[in-house]
């Protein structure tokens, strides 16, 4: 190997060193966004229920996952949402609910299973009703690799405005949904509510280290490759 690849090979070991030290930093700045994420997400589900906000109000991920209290009626129709939970595969069932200010909301009241599809099944209760739920953001678009086909019935996300649409809502439309929140006092029923997913992962330190080993090995080739160079070169 001549003289010029061996300086090409040092500064690419140098360069691949500082590569890796960039990215364990942005690996720990990821870390303390996503410890802060958790605590203020674990904050929101702990904190008392409060109403929905009035009207077709712009909510952010600093709204995501806030409890709200609710008080309506639902709505004789539905839409089924493909899913898998801790239960299995099944459906995740949204109805509107028509508040008491006049407004609609989408609800998701839960889990079914295939078997447990039908309407008739899973009717939503009669009358007024109370219920806590969770702030969620919409789920444009569809899931991983599948678009939503409204046409088809086929949904694979939680998209407000194209159920809305589907279900033919009028009036002011939340322009999020809540998932109902499962009451220790009531017998379980389907659908299942409860089941929203709280568990984020958190590798980002694990990342850090990665990266942080991978500069230091980097690093330790361009400095042996600096003393093969030096030991090369005549006095």
């Amino acid at each position: 190997m001549g003289r010029a690849a061996r300086v090409a090979l040092i500064v690419a070991a140098a360069l691949a060193s500082l590569a890796f030290l960039a990215l364990a930093a942005w690996q720990v700045q990821r870390l303390a966004w996503k410890q802060d994420l958790i605590t203020r997400i674990e904050q929101r589900v702990g904190a008392e229920p409060v109403p929905p906000p009035a009207g077709i109000v712009a909510v952010t991920q600093a709204d995501e996952y806030r409890r709200l209290r609710l008080r309506g009626q639902f709505e004789r129709r539905e839409v089924l949402v493909q899913a898998t939970t801790a239960l299995g595969g099944g459906h995740w069932v949204l109805a509107p609910l028509r508040l008491d200010d006049g407004s609609t909301l989408l609800v998701n009241r839960g889990f079914v299973p295939p078997e447990q599809r039908a309407p008739e099944q899973h009717a939503a209760p009669d009358g007024p009703v109370e219920l806590i739920g969770l702030l969620r953001l919409t789920e444009t678009g569809g899931g991983p690799l599948r678009r939503n086909e409204p046409a088809q019935g086929r949904w694979y996300s939680r998209d407000v405005a194209g159920i809305a649409a589907q279900l033919q809502l009028g009036g002011v439309v939340a322009p999020y949904f809540v998932d109902e929140v499962a009451d220790p006092a009531q017998p379980q029923r389907w659908p299942r509510p409860g089941l929203t997913v709280l568990n984020f992962a958190n590798n980002h330190a694990v990342y850090a280290i990665t990266w942080l080993a991978l500069a230091a090995m980097s690093a330790a080739a361009a400095i042996y490759l600096v003393r093969e160079e030096r030991r090369r070169t005549p006095s």
